[in-house]
């Protein structure tokens, strides 16, 4: 079998940016929609990733996130047998078209041959037979120089999308075509006249070309973001696994998208009409729409209970949910807050984020179950002077050498095995084993085994916030 040709090597690049509010309350901004599971045992991320990896000639992927979900999207991505090439890590979200030219730039030096496949995480895609085929139709035309963007057939008005108008094809690859025009997201009117009309497809955002055409083009048509993000590149450091552009120079780039940036001013657009289902999954109306659904048009996910329920879609995350007699709603309900509306209102979320913003509220942030680089912990309890919290520890990761100034802690093994060091002094517990940490005594807690360490601590004390904890390492 001959080797493969230069040309078709393939280096996806993954954008895992952004807050996704939008699926509030479900996704939070330090725990994000391509974080979740919510089609499939798969997160977005994952999905994304082995999507990628099965591709023809598919290199290890570039990633692109933000500092306070790295150790979340490395887990993920391990977790998921895709170890990345490597993970830039944004001081601050700068939209597309800074975190694409981060990874162009570093293509260009380490993979100059190499064709951008540029994903974002949080999409649903389905048919991957059909996602390679369309990838493998605009490898030549990238080649060439074209910057490929991929196009879905509209099935509705959908106000949520960009659309893209087809040209003629371009010469020699009769299944690519010019781009003739970009539309951004319309109002209802304008998206049923763009249905009516014919020959435009939804902006999939998705994207294939040589790092150096684009680069070429961002220089020529944005050189301020070409600049910005050169600097910044130019001035990167690495430690622990991540490349951190320079962080003042990146945040000195202007905040702008790959459709604002090159794709509406380049006269090298070119786009792929493309046969897989997709969606951006950005409301709860577009989840539903994506998911399956029973006799009632329903889409249930967790413990669910319907009656005279139609067109809807229920999400229980944490316990028993019934919806009677409604019609077109989404209900979602996790640990700490319950979102109801009708479906058709799903857009004006934004308006409940707002407020939520606007006073200080933790539930736009996190979830109660908090994500940390060696697992997880979620609070089941809290009263006066006391807090009880479910704590996971992955298989051979462990906490920070640490004390307390206000409390103390009482640690009960569920399931694993704990080794625990205090003051020096190690030892370990095992299942319904229990240890006594003392307010001011110097600890630590590890898991030296195989599976997930299970416990259940318990702190007593006159002041129980996470900010009072003295680290004396990483």
């Amino acid at each position: 079998m001959p080797s493969l040709a230069p040309a078709h090597v393939v280096q996806p690049v993954i954008l895992s940016g952004g807050s996704g509010t939008r699926l509030w309350p479900l996704s939070r901004m330090q725990h994000p929609k391509q974080l979740q599971a919510l089609a499939g045992d798969d997160t977005l991320l994952q999905a994304t990733a082995r999507r990628a990896a099965a591709l023809p000639g598919a290199q290890p992927a570039v990633v692109i996130t933000g500092e306070e979900h790295r150790f979340q999207v490395m887990d993920q991505l391990s977790r998921a047998g895709c170890a990345p090439a490597c993970v830039y890590l944004e001081p601050e979200g700068r939209n597309t078209a800074p975190a694409i030219a981060l990874a162009a730039l570093h293509l260009a030096q380490s993979n100059p041959h190499a064709l951008m496949l540029v994903l974002p995480a949080d999409h649903l895609l389905g048919d991957h037979a059909a996602f390679a085929a369309a990838v493998a139709t605009a490898q030549c035309a990238a080649q060439k120089g074209w910057l490929c963007t991929f196009g879905i057939a509209p099935s509705a008005p959908e106000t949520g999308y960009g659309y893209i108008l087809k040209g003629a094809s371009l010469p020699e690859e009769p299944q690519v075509f010019h781009v003739s025009s970009f539309v951004e997201k319309p109002d209802s009117i304008l998206a049923r006249r763009l249905l009516d009309d014919g020959g435009y497809l939804w902006n999939s955002g998705i994207f294939l070309f040589k790092a150096q055409a684009f680069l070429d083009e961002l220089q020529a048509h944005r050189p301020d973001v070409f600049a910005a993000v050169t600097a910044a590149w130019l001035g990167r450091s690495e430690d622990m696994g991540f490349v951190r552009p320079q962080a003042e120079a990146f945040r000195a780039c202007p905040a702008i998208s790959i459709d604002y940036a090159v794709m509406q001013s380049t006269s090298m657009a070119a786009v792929v009409p493309a046969a897989f289902p997709w969606s951006d999954v950005g409301s709860w109306e577009a989840l539903w729409q994506a998911s399956p659904k029973d006799a009632n048009n329903n889409s249930v996910s967790g413990d669910v209970m319907l009656h005279g329920t139609r067109n809807s879609y229920v999400r229980a995350e944490h316990r028993l949910v019934s919806v009677i007699g409604m019609d077109n709603v989404a209900v979602v309900e996790t640990a700490d807050a319950v979102l109801v509306m009708n479906k058709e209102d799903s857009q004006d979320i934004r308006a409940v984020v707002e407020q939520l913003r606007a006073a200080g509220r933790t539930e736009l942030v996190q979830q109660i179950r908090v994500h940390r680089p060696w697992g997880w912990y979620e609070s089941t309890d809290r009263g006066e002077r006391f807090q009880v919290k479910r704590i996971m520890v992955n298989p051979g990761k462990k906490l920070s050498l640490q004390m307390h100034h206000h409390r103390a802690e009482h640690w009960v093994v569920v399931s694993g095995t704990a080794l625990v060091t205090m003051d020096g002094v190690k030892r370990l517990l095992a299942e319904n084993q229990s240890a006594f940490v003392p307010l001011g005594q110097k600890h630590q807690l590890e898991n030296p085994g195989s599976i997930p360490l299970q416990l259940i601590e318990v702190q007593s004390g006159s002041y129980l916030g996470e900010d009072d904890i003295v680290r004396f390492d990483e």
